[in-house]
């Protein structure tokens, strides 16, 4: 909610060709309480003044000398381009209403003007504009933090990813259907992958010990996220190599499901140590 105070203190822009019905209105608002009240009885210094003040409400006469309120409201429109034109008209023709309106005016009153009439007008003219003008600061900030945000996260990422790439032999990622969509590391052929086309793509074939192979499939089917999960796979020289990888599902922000990323070792080396150590001792 706008307080009243905040009202009182909005500034206000009086135009209109004769002194005295400015100097009118202007004791009608300092009486009432507002206190940024400003004026002119040149219709085309509005433009200008405007574009230096900003004004939260204009008073405009319609009918003026040289340029009537209609052609100062086309140039308030090119100055207020895509925001809320703060328009009050002030006219005492009856079919200028409908014209002031459709022109971009927001409220209009009659002349003579009633004091009370006049002044509920403004007062909710400029609640109207305050609250427009304090949701278009807000998303302004709002937009704003969403960028800084997006960045925050774009960099945090990247230094996920080197500090994965650097912590283990290969990093990756699949997409929705299980496709590799990024693979960073002398991979490929530990794997069993192959570049074809530009896509990536898996070897089928009975290279893989179907138990260990079996496990990570429940894992990436039920898009659980695992660690360390350890599954060997049978090189073209019969010798086997081990290799253990850690993942996790990807959402995005209304938790649809996106796909996968994770880290990969060739962990053979180790296992071959452990064995040896086993044999000694059984020995």
């Amino acid at each position: 909610m706008i307080s009243n105070q905040t009202i009182l203190n909005a500034s206000i822009l009086i135009v209109d060709d004769k002194q005295t019905n400015v100097f009118l209105l202007s004791e009608m608002l300092r009486n009432a309480g507002y206190t940024q009240i400003a004026s002119t009885t040149d219709p085309f210094a509005v433009c200008e003044m405007h574009r230096q003040h900003r004004y939260d409400l204009i008073l405009l006469d319609l009918q003026m000398p040289g340029m009537d309120g209609f052609r100062v409201m086309e140039g308030l429109k090119e100055i207020e381009a895509d925001a809320y034109l703060p328009v009050l008209v002030i006219t005492a023709q009856p079919d200028h209403k409908l014209r002031a309106l459709a022109a971009g005016a927001k409220d209009f009153v009659s002349k003579p003007f009633d004091l009370v009439e006049i002044q509920t007008r403004i007062h909710n003219l400029l609640e109207v504009r305050l609250l427009y003008t304090t949701i278009e600061s807000y998303n302004k900030v709002l937009e704003q933090t969403v960028l800084e945000r997006t960045r925050e996260l774009r960099d945090s990422e990247a230094r996920f990813r080197r500090l994965t790439e650097l912590s283990s032999d290969w990093y990756w990622e699949q997409d929705e259907n299980g496709c590799f969509t990024k693979i960073n590391g002398p991979v490929f052929e530990m794997l069993g992958i192959t570049v074809d086309d530009a896509m990536i793509r898996f070897d089928q074939s009975g290279h893989w010990n179907p138990v260990d192979r079996e496990i990570l499939i429940e894992n990436l089917a039920a898009r659980r996220p695992f660690l360390d999960l350890v599954y060997s796979r049978v090189n073209t020289d019969g010798s086997l190599r081990y290799l253990m990888v850690s993942g996790e599902p990807i959402f995005d922000r209304s938790g649809r499901f996106k796909g996968y990323r994770g880290i990969g070792k060739d962990v053979t080396e180790t296992f071959a140590t452990n064995n040896q150590s086993q044999v000694k001792r059984l020995a």
